[in-house]
């Protein structure tokens, strides 16, 4: 098909009766009728006639119509040159075949009466091939007409095909802190139109409720336990920049596939899915291996200790543990000195000196302790350079969001993915002077209004460049606040609204449920709301699929195609069940009751929270996945959340008929589901997380890790 020829609007029409139908989705088979059909090609256009062949790189979509009162979307998919069959996958589920089904060339639009903006082509602009007789130029002529006839479609038209693609993601981010989803104190209003000019989704489930996890159920459409990113000592997300755990390179992320069908693909912001295997400079887990053209950001991830805040991730338990060893180690050394000082013992001074050396180590080691996880860890990359060691937070947001908008130009002429992962809201809220002391919730409630001021800026971005219509906008949060962050009466953490939980509870709504909106002006209906459990691991087939690409079929993909939901073509979510792990145990399950409208959750183990009462497991970091502070249920704990969405009333078999029913049926469920896990190595225990020096970035010499190269972005 000639890809340039802007008046090639219409490809081939197909009568009735050349079509096979199963469950809704479309086979077009090249059978004798549509053989001679082919050679009956006619188009549009001053230009001669083309065959039709659509090369494999060529995305067609199909338009059906009932009619001069009915149209309905149209519907993408790819042809295959030389092949005997092409199927095109459907998002509708229909009762009847259409009168005739259009197919055309997706990135050149039709128009005429059914498509505003082209009147329709004057007889002499039709060509016909020679040897066509009268009576099928009559009848091709008819079936112009009544498409050129037929009114505009009311639903969403998916002709345009291959979006841009922009994913929004933010770090720690509560559902209650948006105003859309119910907060009237934080101010959120770029986000909030988002979801005014969008769809957005009431129960939108992240598959874990910490970071590391939840990114790469997120990029792979996979449960994180079948990547291996997921621990079972107690490490939850990746501990260091310099580890060898890492998303294995034989996971495939969306960026991979859309990267293969002629996506451009970049990310800018945090990653935290590993850096290196066997060197400083192997990359093998680097963004740029998994299918993303560009990065900029950070490898790891923000946290406290990179400002040296009072709230620390782990410097103030290494600093602890290392005076621990300090005075044991002086003591020893004091000892020992003092023994040969007053001749109670004999022997070698040698002792001494290794004891009060290894005091002196611990002791520089404790107080220097701080400023090595800053260099270590808190750096900014260009693809595979570093720019900045250790980063200036103050210009970080200016120059993530200049990133942003160099990328967007650069590739505004061909089909993008970008995937945008905030920094924001996880702690320590670095937040320009701009924003700081601007909201009624403290420092967090300023980084949360920061970070919205963030979106508006990306989606001026899309409006200035015009690309706002071709671009499918997605907003979320890797998994639900952090309720621990707390320091004395402050609270640095998200709010997770109705939701009981937060961020680290496996199976609580508060730690996994996430804010999910989409927008894509004139395919989305605008302001719709979806109460149907869908997932963060739908986002991979979904994108894959509008970015012409398929589905991995050699490997279990847990995500299911959101687009039937979102256009509204579908009434209920794909997922009748889905599980909630925390570490690689099982704690929770949910199952959406299709026949009688309920939505059930069921709870294995639960952390016990601290003091006895709280709602969180204050003192700690996060709470425990295992272990003695864990409570096991047998029975299981009950939940009815379409009537109980807080969670705060579990059910009995006395105060529920249907409880033992819903226990075999989740208990089957989950059965069926273990029977698909494949056993790999747990890329977050120990061994592939502990820091080791000759993996460690730098752009100096070790130690010395220092640079800066990217000046003041102003």
């Amino acid at each position: 098909m000639h890809r340039h020829s802007r008046l090639a609007h219409l490809a081939l029409i197909v009568h009735r009766g050349d079509w096979s139908w199963d469950s809704g989705f479309i086979s077009v088979t090249h059978t004798p009728p549509i053989r001679e059909l082919l050679k009956d090609l006619f188009m549009f256009s001053t230009e001669p006639v083309w065959p039709i062949f659509f090369r494999d790189s060529d995305p067609i979509c199909i338009s059906w119509h009932w009619g001069l009162e009915h149209s309905c979307p149209a519907l993408c998919g790819r042809g295959q040159s030389g092949s005997t069959d092409t199927t095109v996958m459907g998002v509708m589920k229909v009762k009847q075949p259409p009168a005739f089904v259009a197919i055309l060339p997706s990135d050149m639009p039709p128009r005429g009466s059914l498509y505003p903006g082209l009147e329709p082509p004057s007889p002499r602009q039709t060509h016909f091939p020679s040897g066509i007789s009268e009576r099928k130029r009559s009848w091709l002529a008819v079936m112009v007409g009544v498409l050129l006839g037929a009114r505009p479609s009311a639903c969403g038209d998916l002709s345009g095909s291959r979006p841009n693609i922009l994913l929004l993601m933010a770090d720690d981010f509560g559902i209650g802190d948006i105003g859309c989803y119910g907060n009237n104190s934080i101010r959120t209003p770029n986000i909030d139109r988002l979801a005014e000019d969008g769809v957005m989704l009431t129960q939108h489930i992240a598959a874990a409720s910490v970071c590391t996890p939840s990114r790469a159920a997120f990029l792979t459409g996979r449960y994180p336990l079948r990547s291996g990113m997921v621990s079972s000592n107690g490490y939850r997300v990746l501990q260091w920049t310099g580890v060898s755990g890492g998303l294995s390179t034989n996971e495939i992320t969306f960026a991979k596939i859309l990267k293969d069908r002629g996506y451009a693909t970049g990310l800018i912001g945090k990653w935290h899915l590993g850096l290196n295997c066997e060197s400083s400079s192997d990359h093998c887990h680097h963004p740029l291996n998994h299918g993303f053209d560009h990065f900029y950001g950070m490898p790891f991830s923000m946290m406290g200790d990179c400002i040296h805040w009072e709230l620390s991730e782990k410097r103030a338990g290494m600093e602890h543990k290392l005076n621990v060893c300090f005075q044991i180690m002086a003591f020893a050394a004091l000892t020992l000195t003092a023994g040969k000082l007053t001749h109670l013992t004999s022997g070698s001074w040698t002792p001494v000196v290794w004891s009060t050396v290894a005091a002196t180590l611990l002791f520089v080691t404790s107080y220097s302790i701080g400023v090595l996880i800053v260099h270590a860890d808190c750096f900014l990359m260009r693809n595979r350079t570093i720019t900045e060691q250790p980063m200036h937070f103050q210009r970080t947001t200016s120059l993530l969001l200049k990133e942003v908008s160099s990328f967007v130009q650069r590739n505004k002429h061909r089909p993008f993915l970008l995937f945008v992962s905030f920094l924001h809201v996880h702690t320590p809220l670095i937040t320009t002077e701009k924003f700081r002391g601007k909201s009624a919730h403290g420092l967090y409630g300023d980084n949360t209004e920061e970070m919205d001021w963030m979106v508006g800026q990306i989606l001026d971005t899309l409006d200035m460049e015009g690309l706002t219509n071709s671009t499918l906008v997605y907003f979320t949060s890797d998994h639900g606040g952090s309720l621990e962050a707390q320091l004395g009466k402050e609270q640095y953490g998200g709010w997770n609204g109705i939701y009981k939980g937060g961020k680290g509870m496996g199976g609580w709504e508060g730690g996994i449920r996430v804010p999910g909106i989409f927008r894509w002006p004139g395919v989305l209906q605008a302001g719709r709301v979806i109460h149907e459990p869908t997932s963060l691991m739908d986002v991979f087939p979904t994108v894959v699929q509008l970015g012409g690409g398929e589905v991995p079929q050699d490997r279990v993909i847990d995500g299911r195609d959101l687009l039937p939901l979102l256009l509204g073509t579908a009434q209920h979510s794909a997922h009748e069940f889905l599980l909630h792990y925390c570490e690689n145990l099982l704690h929770a399950a949910r199952w959406r009751q299709r026949d009688g409208g309920r939505l059930w959750k069921v709870h294995y183990t639960t952390p016990l929270f601290h003091p006895e009462g709280a709602g969180a497991c204050y003192g700690r970091g996060v709470c425990p996945c295992s272990g003695d502070q864990v409570a096991h249920h047998d029975p299981p704990l009950l939940f009815d959340l379409s009537r109980d969405p807080s969670e705060a009333h579990a059910l009995t078999p006395d105060t529920e008929p249907s409880f033992y029913h819903v226990m075999d049926t989740v208990a089957r469920a989950v059965e069926e589901h273990c029977r698909t896990l494949i056993p790999v190595p747990l890329q977050l225990d120990t061994l592939g997380n502990i820091w080791r020096p000759w993996l460690q970035p730098c752009c100096g010499q070790f130690p010395l890790c220092w640079c800066d190269r990217e000046g003041d972005p102003r």
